[in-house]
């Protein structure tokens, strides 16, 4: 394969997942920097590191290791008695995640999970955790953020063999031809799978320029149902409502959804992103209007 190939960067960076995450989960010491248990905590981003940072809210909330809200950074309501704030940003240059770690430094701890170790970012906030080996060349991002997702995972103490383990035999199975060419894509999830969601709907808009809608699962039916049709596809992130995809079936809409970790079946969504993407005749890695980094002039 040579970087000329549309794609390159993203695809290899897509079948290096599950090595990112077992390596993720064996990070103990950077674990231990993120806030201890009951702790509580606000986590930040911006585009893909938000929706990140509310799967990771919500596994966190509900495991009982302490109250975690989840914000984009232009946006975070910091000011609330948090214990800590949890940065996440791939490149450490995004404008609104430093101006946001600036205006609290010294008065609320910081923790900042980052690809780049020479970014400005590391050292502004008090705690680092860097994550230089899961970095990317494509402007898509892909391994980054699952990686980090996998190393909140881990720090909450689940196992994550499994979810490697399904990442792996996705990249390996046939393609799906009917899913590649859909007309239109929901996504759902419930839980810390609402994140997933969201994600999937940016990154096949952004690789592919496609027409995507992410909710959640259960809110679904009130209202955004009324766009499933032939030739349209809904994805569901784990589990579904009883009852949800047969109401979808009768749309004539294609209802997707796997029996596998949900982080995985993202693997999987990455993966039609990209096939998408290179039958259109587009580059995944140099998307329209798009920028490694968001950097906001003064």
């Amino acid at each position: 394969m040579t970087e000329s190939l549309p794609g390159a960067h993203m695809r290899e960076e897509l079948h290096s997942q599950p090595a990112m995450w077992a390596r993720a989960a064996d990070l103990t010491a950077e674990q231990k920097r993120l806030p201890a248990s009951g702790a509580r905590i606000a986590v930040v981003g911006c585009g893909t590191s938000w929706f990140m940072a509310q799967s990771y809210a919500a596994l966190r909330e509900t495991s009982g290791q302490g109250e975690t809200d989840a914000f984009a950074a232009s946006e975070a309501f910091i000011d609330r008695g948090y214990d800590a704030v949890v940065a996440l940003t791939r490149s450490g240059t995004t404008t609104e995640v430093l101006e946001l770690v600036e205006r609290i430094k010294g008065r609320i701890p910081t923790v900042g999970v980052i690809g780049d170790p020479e970014s400005p970012l590391v050292s502004l906030v008090d705690e680092a955790v860097l994550l230089p080996f899961a970095d990317e060349k494509s402007v898509v991002q892909t391994r980054f953020a699952t990686t980090a997702l996998a190393l909140f995972r881990a720090s909450l103490g689940e196992n994550l063999d499994a979810a490697i383990a399904d990442a792996e035999a996705v990249l390996v199975e046939p393609g799906d031809e009917e899913l590649r060419d859909a007309d239109q894509y929901t996504f759902l999830g419930r839980g810390w799978t609402i994140g997933l969601a969201h994600e999937a709907a940016l990154k096949l808009r952004e690789s592919s320029q496609s027409w995507t809608e992410a909710y959640p699962s259960m809110d679904y039916r009130h209202g955004p149902i009324a766009i499933a049709a032939p030739g349209r596809v809904t994805w569901q992130f784990g589990e579904a409502p009883e009852g949800l995809s047969a109401q979808v079936e009768a749309t004539g809409a294609r209802f997707e959804q796997r029996a596998i970790d949900p982080l995985a079946d993202l693997v999987r969504l990455h993966r039609t992103a990209l096939d998408r993407a290179v039958a259109r005749g587009l580059d995944p890695d140099q998307p329209r209007n798009l920028t490694r980094s968001v950097i906001l002039d003064a």
